[in-house]
């Protein structure tokens, strides 16, 4: 019983860092996005 829980709670924790690191990597993209097309705005100008 003890094994099971152990189990079902470390899938847990490595979903949930899983998450967290995707949420870091779209959100480093986003602001690389947001850089880029302003530096891309800029040198149009």
């Amino acid at each position: 019983m003890e094994k099971a829980n152990k189990r079902q709670k470390n899938k847990r924790d490595v979903g949930k860092i899983a998450t967290r690191i995707v949420a870091a990597i779209l959100a480093v993209l986003m602001v690389l996005a947001v850089a880029s097309s302003l530096i891309y705005y800029l040198i149009g100008m």
